[in-house]
């Protein structure tokens, strides 16, 4: 047996009895409840697309999301935790027409993915159990795979999801004046390439937000259901026009929306909680990748901006889990225990 494998299992078996940390409670728990809901939106697609690679494609990630849905239900079961509730079949409307084209299909996938890898990364830093560093590190990989199979699928069809090119620098500079970073003539200096790159992203993941949230609102049961998605898709409109401005500002090109490869139909292919869980990951999301930019952004202005952004989006995620404890839809997650109640509740007993 190789080394390294045996002295992995050696780790395994030295760590058995080990208790899993908050940290990795956490992470298993969210992970639970972002692959269930992936496999059913997985689960509709596959019911729908009709382009043959990308149904292979589709059907790919549904083997891993539902893959990992099982994994993590094995470690709950032998630690002796409660499996949650999750997505499932009663969220899926089976005979739904569908509400996205193949190619948003494809798309969606290769952003989920773009996103996953970053989650997955987080929670292995994060994990000190071999067997649970072992998991996400394997996570971690199906989500690269994944990725990359779509980047090339979006390419062979003819989209191109790659990022603005500028030229090469002909030689190493420094920067000599603070006006480089000023709030009043750092604006007018020229983009960064980091500072392209995470403008890019986040229209990206806003494009893949405003045509999610167009869609939900489409085919929400209720009035105020709607009316949350529409907001959430004028909100991702907003940063989408002014992110695309400071590109083109600067002559660089600006990605394509993908509103036109959302369908008419107004029968709801998952259920108003599926819907409203995944408004509030894509917000939550949407908030990492602010805080991921605001650290790179050597401009003032558009540091003002990620900042602004962090607390308007904040708002409006809050707005949604409101909405989802008054319909009894959110699954309250792992937490430390009340040692104030226990210490009254004990209190009691004694009396």
């Amino acid at each position: 047996m190789d080394k390294d494998l045996l002295t992995e299992k050696e780790i395994e078996e030295h760590q058995q009895n080990k208790q899993l940390t908050s940290a990795e409670l956490a992470d298993l728990f969210s992970n639970y409840m972002g692959d269930s809901l992936f496999s059913c939106m997985f689960e509709h697609f596959l019911q729908v697309v009709q382009d043959d690679e990308i149904k292979d494609f589709v059907k790919f990630a549904l083997e891993v999301s539902r893959r990992h849905v099982k994994e993590i239900q094995g470690i709950f079961e032998t630690e002796n935790i409660p499996i949650p509730v999750g997505f499932g079949e009663q969220d899926i409307r089976k005979d739904a027409p569908r509400l996205f084209s193949d190619m948003f299909m494809a798309f969606y996938i290769v952003q989920m993915a773009s996103a996953s890898i970053v989650i997955y990364g987080n929670a292995y830093s994060c994990t000190t159990r071999q067997d649970i560093m072992k998991y996400f590190r394997n996570c971690t990989n199906d989500s690269a795979e994944i990725y990359e199979r779509g980047v090339h699928l979006l390419l062979s069809k003819g989209m191109d999801p790659s990022f603005p090119t500028i030229p090469y620098a002909k030689k190493v500079d420094f920067v000599e004046k603070k006006s480089f970073i000023s709030i009043i003539t750092g604006r007018d200096r020229p983009l960064t390439a980091n500072e392209i790159k995470h403008l890019q992203y986040n229209i990206n993941t806003n494009i893949l937000g405003k045509s999610l949230m167009l869609g939900f609102s489409q085919v929400a049961s209720s009035s105020k259901i709607r009316k949350y998605f529409q907001k959430g898709a004028e909100l991702s409109g907003n940063q989408i026009k002014n992110f695309s401005d400071h590109l083109m500002n600067q002559d660089l090109p600006a990605p394509k929306l993908m509103d036109a490869h959302i369908t008419d139909s107004t029968t709801s292919p998952f259920s108003d909680k599926l819907m409203m869980y995944h408004g509030s990951l894509a917000g939550d999301i949407a908030v990492q990748n602010f805080g991921a930019a605001l650290s790179q952004m050597l401009r003032h202005d558009l540091a003002a901006e990620f900042i602004k952004l962090i607390s308007l989006i904040g708002k409006y995620n809050n707005d949604g889990l409101n909405m989802m404890i008054e319909h009894g839809w959110f699954e309250e997650p792992y937490t430390a225990p009340d040692r104030k109640a226990l210490s009254k509740s004990s209190e009691g007993n004694q009396s």
